[in-house]
């Protein structure tokens, strides 16, 4: 009778959750699905800006794309990151499709990366990103903002020779970020300019007090609105012959197949022939490295900007992209990772889940499945408005301002993270930041875990925390200092962990100290075995 009760009342709790997981999807879904729109926007040209970048097929970015959207988004655990190929890949994309001479054999890489992927995640170690310092995520975030802003200006006033995605400072037509900005202005195109101020005009409106407090306009996320005018603007421009009416150059290319067979010719799949390739099996562990890296920095990233506070669990992850890249190298795609831009827009729309990512995901796969034409109408002025604001959200002077009264423990290696980033690429930069980060903790463990004072002819040196080899030549200088006639008290109760050469430091300065008439006690913790060390009888 008891059992029966039990497993009606376990019956009912799962239906309460199943009804109530039921209603949150619900509640949620208008948020989720106009900021898969936004996402989808602004993944298309990003794809397709990184596959041409890659010296990949263009389909094959949006293969990425909708693989990540879709196949990632539904296994990994992260509520907003969002997948897909990535610009931090493309120089190892292109280089691996040059050194192993066909895209195919280079999918088998792309596939064997999966692999790798999912083994990373089965061996835990998606806790890699857990040792990034917060300065160095946050300076990775603020970095990403200026990039996004300085490399799309280009596109705001109508310069579009350069790639959507590029993130590196030294691009490949021998331009850099900032000398592409310079050259853009002799390609002025009034048109572009129209609509790409107008955009900006519209997503800063839409931040404005009058129209949040607008509960219908409040539901509508403002990138869908400067899409939706820019198209509009752009289309009046040409019917009405304008010679500010942007033409196919300034606006998405999205490869149009017109018969079914023309469009599965779009997919292309791996080689496994060259399976006994080492080339193969190096380009496949290099993907995986770097992009399993790209994918725990971005998702910490993220997560740190979640008003939620939900935390992915990363080795989940690790999974969930070994399995998209699987999938993406077996359908003819670029490795995906998660990936910052996207992931940030998604969030920015007001996404709330990963529906958002999986919806964008199948929206991409309708729409360049059936319409193709009517995304190609979108102008590319209007998308770098949108990018340009969400730099702008992620790189606000306010940021600047927390860590700067954090101290320059804190503001050193976020302004370091920013400016290697913006002069070099995301993981270089991020091994600089971390460099940094790492020698501030050195530096501030250095000098807090050996301090001395004195009261007349009596002294305290006090350990504390960890005292290690790097203490050593502070403590020898210290001791070296006492004058004679005076006693030393050595206190190491609050020291954890005392290097075995700080320890013969220490008893080399006691054997000798009553030559100076010094004399020297020791307190320690006796429920440290670390003090077992110091020499019992020293004064």
């Amino acid at each position: 009778m008891e059992n029966q009760v039990f497993l009606k009342n376990k019956a009912h709790i799962k239906y309460i959750l199943v009804i109530t997981k039921m209603n949150n999807i619900l509640k949620d879904f208008s948020s989720n699905f106009s900021s898969s729109i936004v996402v989808l926007l602004v993944a298309i040209p990003l794809c397709l800006g990184i596959a041409l970048a890659s010296g990949a097929p263009l389909f094959a970015g949006i293969i990425a794309g909708v693989v990540g959207g879709i196949v990632v988004g539904s296994l990994s655990g992260s509520s907003l990151s969002v997948s897909g190929p990535a610009a931090g890949l493309t120089v190892i994309v292109s280089l691996g499709i040059i050194n192993l001479v066909s895209y195919e054999t280079f999918l088998l890489a792309v596939v064997l990366a999966g692999v790798f992927q999912l083994i990373l995640g089965y061996l835990k170690a998606g806790a890699l990103g857990d040792y990034v310092p917060n300065s160095v995520i946050k300076g990775m975030l603020a970095a990403i903002g200026v990039i996004l802003i300085l490399k799309q200006i280009p596109h705001l006033v109508g310069f579009d020779a350069d790639f959507e995605g590029d993130e590196s400072f030294w691009q490949a037509d021998s331009e850099n970020t900032f000398s592409e900005i310079l050259k853009a202005f002799n390609y002025f195109n009034f048109g572009a300019v129209l609509i790409g101020f107008i955009s900006l005009g519209i997503l800063i409106l839409w931040e404005t007090k009058f129209f949040k407090s607008k509960g219908f306009l409040k539901q509508i996320p403002s990138p869908l609105i400067v899409v939706f005018v820019g198209v509009l603007i752009n289309e009046y421009l040409l019917g009405s012959g304008s010679a500010l009416a942007l033409q196919s150059e300034h606006l998405v290319t999205l490869p149009i197949a017109t018969n079914i067979n023309q469009f599965l010719s779009f997919f292309t799949f791996p080689q496994f022939t060259q399976i006994t390739n080492p080339q193969v099996w190096i380009v496949a562990l290099t993907l995986a490295i770097v992009a399993s890296l790209e994918t725990l920095l971005s998702v910490e990233a993220i997560d740190k900007l979640d008003p939620l506070n939900r935390v992915t669990p990363t080795n989940r992850e690790l999974k969930a992209q070994g399995v998209g890249n699987i999938v993406s190298g077996m359908l003819g795609g670029l490795p995906v990772t998660s990936v910052i831009v996207r992931s940030s827009a998604n969030l920015n729309a007001g996404a709330k889940s990963k529906l958002s990512a999986i919806l964008h995901g199948i929206f991409m796969l309708v729409c360049v499945t059936l319409i193709p034409w009517l995304l190609n109408k979108i102008p590319l002025s209007a998308l770098a408005a949108i990018l340009v604001f969400t730099g702008y959200k992620l790189a606000k002077i306010t940021l600047f301002k927390e860590f700067w009264q954090k101290g320059y423990d804190q503001f050193v290696p976020f302004v370091v993270t920013i400016l290697a980033i913006l002069f070099t690429d995301l993981l270089e930069g991020i091994l600089i930041g971390i460099g940094v980060g790492l020698f501030f903790m050195i530096r501030s463990n250095f000098k807090s875990s050996v301090f001395i004072i004195n009261d007349g002819n009596q002294y305290l040196m006090r350990l504390r925390k960890d005292v290690s080899f790097l203490n050593k030549s502070t403590i020898r200088r210290s001791l070296e200092r006492i004058p004679e006639n005076t006693f030393l008290l050595i206190d190491a109760t609050q020291a954890d962990f005392v290097d075995q050469d700080v320890v013969d430091t220490i008893n080399e300065f006691t054997h000798h100290a009553h030559l100076k008439n010094i004399k020297v006690e020791l307190k320690k913790n006796s429920g440290n075995k670390m003090h077992a060390y110091f020499t019992e009888n020293i004064s």
